[in-house]
């Protein structure tokens, strides 16, 4: 029987292959939701956005760029003064999630001090809340929240610094993220973050950097949200929490 020596040919196998993973990406790139995508024209419009706040380093620039690129990424941003803004803000990210079907009760929170005034209200509200809770216990919580050391403007980026608090596994086992940064924190680039990380205080033995929610390609090069890690994540920027009129 005659064979098309064609046929089966190492250089047809490799076109086959490089058809099928660019019909693949544009699969993927077709899931990505709408927020998530930038066009032409918004990239070019960051890039030079961020070219002035390297120059300028203002820090509503830097605000303002980090918030653009969080959610270029598919997370979500929100700015407060007050500790009455950081709790509305929390509780608006709960009737949020509530809203799309998710689960809010269990609530697991890191260890920082920044955060026990929302452990204490929540757990009024009939939250169930647990402060770093066990490795085991933790796939049962619905909610994580932490705070971070850092984040970067240029992508978007928070920076976790396991030496300041406990927060490794509850920013990264619960199926929604919730993160709180000082935006005297935010940085115009990587570089920068790395220095300043490395002047406040010996370098971390472990760092986690966070770029949106959870995403991967490894399954058949299809874009999937929410496989190793949270589907949703929310940042909150403090921007010099002060008391409430009439606090302590």
């Amino acid at each position: 029987m005659f064979k098309d020596p064609a046929i089966n040919h190492p250089a047809n196998a490799r076109a086959d292959i490089l058809r099928s993973i660019r019909a693949s990406l544009d699969e993927s790139a077709r899931s990505v939701p709408a927020k998530a995508q930038l066009t032409p024209l918004e990239i070019e419009s960051s890039s030079i956005a961020f070219a002035s706040v390297q120059k300028n380093g203002d820090e509503s620039a830097l605000i303002d760029t980090f918030r653009k690129q969080l959610e270029s990424v598919g997370a979500q941003c929100m700015q407060v003064q007050t500790e009455a803004e950081l709790m509305l803000a929390l509780k608006h990210i709960l009737a949020e999630l509530e809203s799309n079907d998710m689960q809010t009760r269990r609530i697991a929170f890191s260890d920082a001090p920044l955060l026990r005034g929302l452990v204490r209200e929540l757990a009024d509200d009939m939250h169930e809340v647990s402060i770093v809770p066990g490795t085991n216990d933790l796939f049962g919580f619905d909610i994580g929240i932490t705070s971070a050391q850092a984040a970067i403007a240029e992508t978007g980026t928070l920076v976790l610094k396991s030496e300041r608090e406990r927060h490794r596994l509850v920013s990264l086992v619960p199926p929604v993220h919730i993160a709180i940064v000082d935006a005297k924190k935010i940085w115009a680039t990587l570089g920068e973050a790395i220095s300043q990380i490395r002047k406040d205080s010996e370098m971390s033995p472990a760092i986690t950097f966070i770029t949106g929610p959870s995403r991967t390609a490894d399954i058949e090069l299809t874009l999937a949200i929410g496989v190793h890690g949270p589907k949703e994540l929310y940042v909150i920027v403090n921007e010099g929490l002060r008391p409430t009129s009439g606090d302590n």
